[in-house]
């Protein structure tokens, strides 16, 4: 049998379960090979099995091979698989409310819809807005390799699964110990880390009838801020009314500056008549972070029937953040005050009454928040096997809390309100003393939300051989299985301290959500061999949810090899997401738009008017009468081995999705209000049909776009998988080529229901591009105690968010090389550089995002050329 030793990334993200060692094990299997091999249970099915290999395509990454190719994180990982076509980062929690977290998004459909494992069990999901598991909570040191299930799979794990299912699988009575440092340096300033890592493991479980493994990691990131690197600067990014000297208006409609139209305050431009801010220096391209994660694990074999084990993991995850100055929009500074400004000839400002002020204010710095994000999973399992069957049962509880601080910038808006109102402080310029100490006693930090979800599952199923009905000469497989598991949700303001605060941070200090329910589930699973070359396989299970009623979903797939070199496979299967507790009962919220738009009454043209490029207040909220979202889901694949060292594979994928849970895009909603009225419902305007550019929300004169979350249109999106690899043996050594590729050929949604279908592939639509094409292309070499290894990574241009001023946002492509070297069998050292050739993110003019100024955060690396190290000792 053979087995790949690659040590790149993308070799490892093609090891698929339909690749060249798997054929070659049933190869030897056929013709009579009498090693005897473990049954496991793989990702994809609960049928305990020594042929791996199933119907379904399962993605094999290996660790050691991972972090040799410096790899450090598991958000890192995501963002080099080929059918993840986005992830949720750590940048992104940049002036959002992600609590610093990273998600995958497998098949672009959503992280909400790609369920992640540990060991085969449920975490839980990210308290702050319920979307998926965190992936920074994920034990990284403790990881011997992940399993990623490219199809559907809610027949067999219920909901989350309708993209595909990771993984994580720990190491297992593991033995001896091992410690591991390393630091990553970019060229330019900004962005340095360094982390650690130790793991233990002691008992033969086998021999000694015991093990115990433990491990520890952790991991520090510096921040790279918005002035150490210079492509954040390719168009005026985040533009603001709100400025330093502010902007003053008694309609909200005309806006005028001390400084006319020069607007030459800080970091400010002249846009569409008025004066704005630019805020993409003030804002970070990736925060300074912090993890830390240990695991501890037990195994006792009782007897050669009965194993009994513990889990215990915990991690934790500080992520800070820094943005513009606060914002202060519509406060009043009253006539007759000592900074009432004189205005300009012909203005429409009546002097006897009072104007409303929009300031940033500076002096207090930029607004710093840290979201501290702690995860805990306890776990209790027996396996084995009886009368027959082998089983497993678990008893898990999982806790998920996040809590968010403000660390600087933020004041008391009450106090900073006085002082505008009554010239004590200054918005058109330096303080004086009285100013100047008002804005130090109203600076405030503290906490200012806390969420918690808390996942307890009791799950159990069982597996067993049944007769050879058709003669196949393997007999049938039968898996059934049980699950009930209670979820909890809380979400709640610091009431006292957000009060304070509101006006800066939109938070309503009364804003308490919570919510709970039970599910309970059951299934089964039968693989039938058909003849000696094809197996059947289905499987069901049915979900009963304690809020909203139940769902029953079937799956069936075949495994056909005809000959030898030869496999086909495929499966159709239905599936659903249940809504997240968070989705159905979160708090209302306001707070600003991403980006900046038109009111499409005040600003028909798009261009002139006070209310033109603005960022306007919108109403976030739960909505309890969400349904499940439902989908289809079909692979078709074929795996050629035309020779013992080569392996190629194909698999057709698609996927039909209706009632997807979400909120209406902000684009669509503002860029559609006339083209379909079924949108003008979610526009609230107040007086003066204007919309809010201040947190004046709720109020009488609030002026809003709901953003409710709703069961929106469908998603239908289809594509190939192509992996392939070849070793080639020679005298200077060990050659291992890969190639792992995504092309996805059809990819379109609907943002509400019946609406108009966008359609996305190549094209960043409304809301982010899908990539036409993504690749991962590696070569690596060993020869005795040195390797070394090269890295290509591609992701196709696309149609850019604006193509009126830009066609299109080039392809990406960054190459990483490392070397290795081991003088001894305990110590081994790597040496690698990531983005070779230093290119910076691809240009591209879409505002959806916080980080704006040109370029994207979902897609590329800001980090530029970097170096790193790592040494490793074992024992």
């Amino acid at each position: 049998m053979y087995k790949l030793n690659a040590v790149s990334l993308a070799v490892a993200a093609t090891l698929a379960a339909a690749s060249f060692p798997a054929l070659s094990q049933a190869q030897a299997q056929s013709q009579g090979d009498q090693t005897q091999l473990e049954r496991v249970v793989v990702t994809g099915s609960a049928i305990k099995r020594i042929d791996a290999e199933t119907a379904v395509p399962v993605t094999v990454v290996k660790m050691d091979d991972l972090k040799k190719s410096g790899i450090t994180s598991i958000e890192q990982v995501m963002a080099n698989l080929s059918s993840v076509q986005t992830s949720t980062n750590a940048a992104q929690s940049i002036g959002s409310n992600s609590g610093g977290a990273s998600f995958a998004n497998m098949r672009g459909i959503g992280a909400d819809k790609t369920l992640v494992l540990l060991n085969g069990q449920r975490i839980a999901n990210n308290a702050v807005d319920g979307t998926a598991p965190d992936l920074n909570m994920i034990p990284f040191a403790a990881v011997e390799r992940i399993e990623v299930l490219r199809d559907g799979a809610s027949a067999l794990y219920g909901t989350d699964a309708i993209g595909g299912v990771i993984n994580f699988i720990t190491k297992s009575n593991y033995q001896g110990g091992t410690i591991t440092v390393g630091a990553d340096a970019p060229e330019k300033t900004g962005g340095k880390s360094r982390n650690m890592s130790a793991g233990f493991g002691y008992g033969d479980l086998q021999k000694q009838g015991f093990n115990i493994f433990g491990s520890l990691a952790y991991r520090k990131q510096d921040a790279i801020n918005g002035t150490q690197r210079d492509f954040n600067q390719r168009i005026p990014g985040g533009l603001s009314v709100n400025t330093a000297p502010a902007n003053y208006t008694q309609d909200d409609k005309t806006f005028y500056n001390p400084t006319g139209t020069a607007c030459n305050g800080q970091q400010m431009i002249l846009s569409k008549d008025t004066c704005k801010l630019v805020t993409a220096s003030f804002v970070d391209f990736i925060p300074a972070s912090e993890n830390t994660s240990g695991m501890l694990k037990g195994s006792l074999l009782v007897n050669d029937s009965l194993t009994l084990g513990a889990e215990l993991f915990a991690a934790s995850n500080r992520v800070t953040t820094f943005v513009a100055p606060v914002p202060y929009g519509g406060y009043t500074v009253n006539a007759g005050t000592k900074y009432y400004p004189v205005p300009p000839a012909g203005s429409n400002i009546d002097v006897t009454q009072p104007i409303s002020v929009y300031w940033r204010d500076f002096p207090n710095g930029s607004r710093g928040q840290t979201n501290k994000n702690n995860q805990q999973r306890l776990v209790l399992s027996a396996e084995g096997n009886g009368l027959g069957w082998d089983y497993s049962v678990n008893l898990a509880y999982n806790r998920n809390k996040v809590d968010q601080y403000l660390v600087s910038g933020y004041a008391d808006g009450n106090l900073i309100g006085a002082g505008l109102a009554d010239g004590r402080i200054n918005p058109f310029g330096d303080q004086d003393a009285v100013g100047s100490a008002l804005l130090a006693q109203a600076a405030l930090n503290g906490l200012l939300e806390s969420a918690k979800g808390e996942v307890s599952n009791l799950s159990a199923h069982a597996s067993r051989d049944l007769v050879d009905w058709f003669n196949a000469g393997r007999p049938s497989q039968l898996a059934l299985g049980v699950e009930f598991r209670h979820e909890k949700f809380t979400s709640a303001s610091n009431t006292d301290f957000a009060s304070k605060v509101s006006a800066s941070t939109g938070v309503d200090p009364t804003a308490l959500a919570t919510g709970s329910r039970n599910v309970s589930a059951l299934y089964g699973e039968l693989n039938v061999p058909v003849l000696q070359s094809l197996d059947l396989t289905g499987s069901l299970r049915y979900d009963k949810y304690s809020d909203f009623g139940s769902s029953t979903n079937p799956k069936v797939s075949f495994r056909f090899q005809p000959m030898k070199q030869l496999l086909v496979r495929g499966s159709a299967s239905t599936g659903f997401r249940a809504p997240t507790l968070y989705e159905l009962y979160a708090s209302p919220a306001f707070t600003n738009t991403a980006g900046s738009y038109a009111n499409p009454l005040l600003c028909k043209d798009g261009e002139t008017g006070s209310q033109c490029e603005a960022q306007f207040q919108v109403l976030n909220s739960g909505n309890k009468n969400l349904r499940p979202e439902k989908s289809k889901t079909a692979t078709l694949g074929f795996v050629y081995e035309p020779v013992a060292n080569a392996s190629f594979g194909v698999d057709f994928w698609w996927v039909h999705l209706k009632d997807k849970i979400g909120s209406i895009p902000q684009f669509a909603l503002f860029n559609n209000y006339y083209n379909y009225p079924a949108l003008q419902q979610y526009f609230h305007f107040g007086p003066g049909d204007t919309l809010s550019i201040a947190s004046n929300c709720p109020g009488p004169n609030c002026g809003y776009a709901d953003e409710t979350v709703l069961n929106l249109g469908k998603v239908r999106t289809n594509g190939i998988d192509f992996s392939g690899q070849y070793r080639l043996n020679s005298p200077i050594g060990q050659f291992d080529f890969a190639l792992n590729s995504t092309y996805v050929a059809k990819y379109e949604f609907q943002n509400f229901k019946d609406g108009y279908w966008v359609h996305n592939v190549g094209n960043y639509g409304e809301s982010g591009p899908i990539f036409r094409w993504q690749h991962n292309l590696s070569t690596n070499w060993h020869y005795d105690q040195f390797g070394a290894g090269a890295v290509m990574r591609y992701k196709s241009g696309y149609a850019d968010f604006d193509p009126s001023t830009h066609a299109r946002a080039p392809s990406y492509t960054t190459f990483d090389v490392y070397g290795s070297w081991s003088p001894i069998k305990s110590v081994s050292l790597v040496l690698g550089v990531r983005n070779l050739f230093d290119r910076d993110p691809p240009y591209t003019n879409q505002e959806d995002l916080f980080q704006g100024g040109g370029w994207d955060s979902r897609y590329a690396d800001p980090t530029g050329r970097a170096y790193y190290v790592r040494a490793t000792y074992s024992f």
